[in-house]
Formats: C-alpha cells, structure tokens, sequence
C-alpha cells in the first residue's frame, strides 16, 4: 500500500454514514447539485452548503498538519455545522494552553 491510499484512507474513514452515503449519491448523480437537491427533496442553496461542509471536513480530516485528534475532531464538527466559530476557537485555545502546559510541566515520578 502507498502512503497516499493510506493517509486517503484515514480521512475516509473518518466520515460517518451519511456523509460515505452524500458522497455516493453525488457520485452516481454526475457531480449534478440539481439532482442532489431533487433526491433528497431539498433546495440546491442547502444542497450546495452541505457539499461545501462535506469538502471542508475532508480538508480537515487529510490535513496532516493537524495532528491531535482532539482538534481534528472539534474542527470536524465546526465544519459540520455542530459547533459556531465561537465556541471552537475557546477549545482550541483551551486545548492549545493544556499542551503547552503539559510540555513545561516536569515529569513526576
């Protein structure tokens, strides 16, 4: 195996049911937001906002810069709409001042 189906595969690993299951209708609808919007009986500006989550969670997920889970995941879920630009900045900030204390912090034994 590559390394690219590898770190590939990870993102899509990553996604959940419905997600793997958009990706498959868009997939066998041509790329066609019309389509999407008439399969799922929505109107295409919400067709085209989820695409637009979808594509910024894939980014998230294959971005290897990113490389504690905790922030993948909270980042994951702001691009899902589950939590506002608020409220992830405060857990990354929070998240981000936890590991610097951890690495100034001596061990104990």
């Amino acid at each position: 195996m590559c390394a690219n189906q590898r770190i590939g595969g990870r993102w899509l690993d990553s996604l959940s049911d419905e997600d793997l299951a958009f990706i498959k209708r868009f997939v066998l609808a041509s790329g066609s937001l019309k389509q999407m919007a008439e399969l799922y009986g929505i109107t295409y500006p919400t067709v085209r906002l989820r695409l637009d989550r979808l594509i910024e969670k894939v980014k998230i997920l294959d971005d290897l810069e990113i490389v504690s889970p905790f922030e993948r995941l909270a980042r994951a879920q702001h691009a899902d709409g589950k939590i506002d630009v608020q409220t992830l900045k405060l857990l990354l900030s929070a998240h981000h001042q936890e590991l610097e204390e951890r690495h100034e912090s001596p061990d104990r034994e």
